[in-house]
C-alpha cells in the first residue's frame, strides 16, 4: 500500500545517495583543478553509475515498475531492460568526457521522455513507486521524482549551451 503522506524518512535513501553524489561532483573538480562544468559532468556521472547499478541488481522486477510510468518503456520491455545500461553508459561517458555533446543530447532526450512519464502518473494521482532506485529502495514516485529528471535536463542543456 502507498502512503498518501510523505516523510524525510520516506526518502533517506535518496537524499543519502544524492550527498554522497554531490561531495563526489565537489571534490573531484577541486581537487584535480576543475570548474563548474566538471562539477556538474561528475555529478551526472555519479548518479547515473550509482543509480544505474542500483537497477541492474534486480533487473526484471526494475524493468516492470519502470514500465509502470515510463511512456517509452511502456510500449517497449527491451527498452525498460535496457534503460538501466544506458544510465551506466551515461554515466562513464559523462565521467570520462567522452562525446560530451551526444552524451548531453541524449540526457537531455531521455531525462524529458523521462519526466513526461512521471508527470502524467502525478497528474492522474496515481500513487506508484519509483524505479529511480530500482527495487532496491522503496521510494515514493511524487514531485521530488519529477524534479529529478528535470534538474538532470537543465544541467544536460547547460552543458550544450556551454559547448
Amino acid at each position: 500500500m502507498i502512503k498518501e503522506k510523505y516523510t524525510t524518512k520516506d526518502f533517506l535513501p535518496l537524499i543519502i545517495i544524492f550527498i554522497v553524489i554531490l561531495a563526489f561532483a565537489t571534490i573531484t573538480p577541486l581537487a584535480l583543478g576543475g570548474n563548474t562544468m566538471d562539477g556538474m559532468r561528475y555529478f551526472m556521472g555519479g548518479f547515473f553509475i550509482i543509480l544505474g547499478l542500483l537497477k541492474v541488481f534486480n533487473l526484471k522486477n526494475f524493468a516492470e515498475a519502470y514500465q509502470m510510468y515510463d511512456v517509452v518503456a511502456m510500449r517497449s520491455k527491451s527498452y525498460a531492460l535496457a534503460y538501466p545500461f544506458i544510465e551506466l553508459t551515461l554515466g562513464a561517458f559523462f565521467i570520462t568526457n567522452f562525446k560530451p555533446l551526444l552524451t548531453n543530447w541524449v540526457t537531455l532526450i531521455l531525462m524529458l521522455v523521462s519526466a513526461l512519464g512521471v508527470y502524467f502518473k502525478l497528474r492522474r494521482k496515481e500513487k506508484i513507486m519509483c524505479a529511480c532506485l530500482g527495487t532496491v529502495f522503496k521510494v515514493p514516485m511524487t514531485w521530488v521524482t519529477l524534479f529529478e529528471d528535470l534538474l538532470m535536463a537543465v544541467m544536460a542543456l547547460i552543458m550544450i549551451m556551454a559547448l
